[in-house]
């Protein structure tokens, strides 16, 4: 179980709602009148909330985790997208829910960029439980065909040839992907412009049509458009080749050294969840995402599955908020 500070980094009044509040995102374990469970869990369809558009990462990481859970459970685990808000419409949505059958796809930018962007979240930390970290996927750094750069030194001598004119899309401010290139920009000293989407798919429509210059994206939704040659891929941020792209460096090994960029994504359950239910769904969905059928999903899109306790969630989230804290306020991130 975690310890009362693990989420120590989250801004004062949000942390202060969190320990006051009962503190049950940190301290799901110790919260009173949650014993009254249900005598057979799951017992309908579990409704698994994605709070992205269709098209990205997180789709393939939920539905991968989903399939699993329908086996093992004895219920569908069925996905439902709710973009918006930069994850906020769906957040809220999930805090709310008291039909102990809906789970919610925790994010890095709804769990570790949203605390610092929002003055004022629309749901609060304590409304819920992490259960276990699903997959981390590297981001890779893509540009259109028709940009003169075959690898990111020359991609950087090219933005620096044209300081602010070339773009960056992302799936929206805060994002994973705007983080990426966020971190891209401080590291290598360029600047380019951000254009935010809502969501990894219209965006791509608009990065494969020319209309944007660059994008750093989920490996699992960009490897089948850099094969296809629809894009190009100059560098990953993952600390190693991926087998995938072998001939692809990564951004440290092209003068960045130490570089690491990877989103990560997490199943939450509501605070209201009874620790026993929570206990059963944790064990499984650890399982699930290391499933034979999973971890070959996976694998194929460069996701790397975790499946790990509450606990260690908590503790994931709590050192994810203090990484990107800094970067966050350097690149003066803001909400949509």
């Amino acid at each position: 179980m975690p310890p009362a500070d693990a989420f120590p980094l989250l801004p004062t009044t949000n942390r202060r709602r969190l320990l006051t509040g009962g503190g049950a995102l940190a301290l799901g374990g110790l919260l009173p009148g949650v014993a009254s469970a249900q005598a057979a869990w799951p017992s309908k369809s579990i409704r698994f909330v994605v709070p992205f558009a269709p098209g990205g990462s997180s789709e393939i990481v939920a539905r991968s985790t989903a399939a699993e859970l329908s086996k093992t459970l004895g219920q569908n685990v069925y996905v439902d997208n709710k973009p918006g808000a930069a994850g906020n419409i769906a957040m809220s949505e999930v805090a709310r829910a008291d039909d102990q059958h809906t789970l919610i796809l925790g994010h890095i930018g709804t769990l570790a960029v949203n605390p610092y962007i929002f003055d004022k979240l629309p749901w609060d930390p304590k409304d819920f439980k992490p259960v276990s970290l699903l997959a981390k996927v590297p981001s890779l750094y893509v540009v259109h065909p028709d940009v003169p750069a075959k690898n990111l030194k020359e991609f950087i001598a090219y933005a620096k040839s044209k300081p602010g004119k070339l773009s960056y899309g992302s799936a929206g401010n805060g994002s994973a992907g705007h983080l990426a290139f966020e971190y891209l920009k401080m590291t290598a000293d360029v600047f380019m412009l951000h254009v935010p989407y809502r969501g990894t798919g219209p965006m791509l429509t608009d990065l494969i049509s020319g209309r944007l210059d660059a994008s750093a994206i989920g490996a699992a939704a960009i490897i089948p458009f850099i094969k296809s040659g629809k894009v190009r891929c100059i560098a990953t941020g993952s600390s190693k080749r991926l087998p995938q792209l072998p001939d692809v460096p990564t951004v440290a090994e092209q003068g960045f050294p130490g570089f690491e960029m990877t989103q990560w994504y997490g199943m939450l359950a509501p605070a209201n969840l009874p620790q026993t239910n929570l206990d059963k769904l944790a064990v499984e969905t650890a399982k699930a995402v290391k499933a034979p059928e999973s971890l070959k999903r996976l694998n194929a899109d460069a996701a790397e599955a975790i499946g790990d306790t509450p606990a260690q969630f908590a503790q994931f989230i709590a050192s994810e908020q203090a990484r990107w804290q800094k970067v966050i306020k350097r690149a003066q991130i803001k909400p949509d």
